[in-house]
């Protein structure tokens, strides 16, 4: 870990943004960029980085918001901003280089919402590690179980608007009692909820901007949704999906979208990894590289 944080810098996004990055160098194969999900940040990748980069160039980045990267006050996120960060960051800090994109949850949606927006050439394909349906559960308006919980989650963004609530809730949320708590319940590898994991997510909740950022994500606006973009995307997409993940589950409206998609997209893999979570990537580790490594190689082939 502490290696991976020794890479980091700092870019700044259009003048204005400070958003902090991790590259790890190297001359073989296509650029990857690797994008976390929803509280997480760089160090997520933490078992994916050094594997990756004996034989790629491997990029991550904290989105604006999260991680260790500016959170900026009063500013409204949307996934149409991350994905336009992404795509900037690709032409001005790896300089164009045709690009291959990791994320996990929203940050595969934002890889889609950034590849779906390319100039051509510009994104080799894409890996989707569980992929959100939105920005947050408002995208998904086809599910029973969300439709029961509505009233509920409408409830529960106002109440998140109310500042003296959001605060005292999100303090709880941070602890790392509860943040383990959360971990071992989208983990099926509970010996992965260690005490790195806990400060990778806890740490970055204790910046200045840290609950604005949480409350402006929760209750946004969901974005687009994948089925909205994968008609815009033409290159090899490889999705994985843990089949214990309780967030996005392989038998909802996402994940059958996703299990779908092989049959009528000759562009798009898919492959359910047994006994992995939300955060296969970090879960099970191995079965990801067993996927990702040999997809990758076939792009330079």
């Amino acid at each position: 870990m502490e290696e991976i944080y020794s890479q980091c810098k700092v870019w700044e996004w259009k003048g204005l943004y400070k958003i902090n990055y991790a590259a790890l160098v190297s001359s073989g194969g296509p650029a990857i960029l690797l994008v976390h999900g929803f509280g997480a940040s760089i160090g997520h990748f933490r078992r994916n980085i050094p594997v990756l980069a004996k034989n790629y160039s491997v990029y991550a980045i904290d989105l604006l918001g999260l991680g260790a990267s500016e959170k900026p006050a009063n500013f409204s996120y949307t996934m149409e901003t991350w994905g336009e960060l992404l795509l900037d960051f690709i032409k001005d800090v790896m300089e164009s280089a045709p690009t291959v994109l990791v994320g996990n949850s929203i940050g595969s949606l934002a890889c889609l919402t950034a590849t779906a927006n390319a100039t051509e050439g510009l994104i080799r394909g894409a890996v989707l590690l569980n992929c959100a349906g939105g920005m947050n559960n408002k995208a998904v308006v086809d599910d029973w179980r969300l439709k029961l919980a509505s009233p509920l989650l409408s409830l529960i963004d106002w109440l998140l608007k109310q500042p003296g609530i959001s605060s005292r809730l999100f303090n709880r949320v941070k602890s790392r009692e509860n943040l383990k708590t959360l971990l071992s319940s989208v983990y099926v590898n509970k010996e992965a909820v260690d005490q790195e994991l806990i400060e990778i997510i806890r740490r970055p909740a204790e910046d200045p901007g840290a609950l604005e950022a949480f409350v402006s994500i929760i209750t946004g606006p969901p974005g687009p949704t994948p089925m909205a973009l994968i008609d815009k995307i033409h290159c090899p997409i490889l999705v994985l999906w843990g089949d214990t993940d309780p967030f996005t589950p392989v038998d909802g409206p996402v994940g059958k979208y996703f299990t779908s998609l092989p049959s009528s997209r000759p562009n798009v893999k898919l492959r359910v990894l047994q006994n992995v979570g939300h955060c296969p990537h970090d879960d099970g580790p191995e079965l990801v590289h067993e996927q990702l490594l040999p997809w990758l190689a076939s792009l330079s082939s």
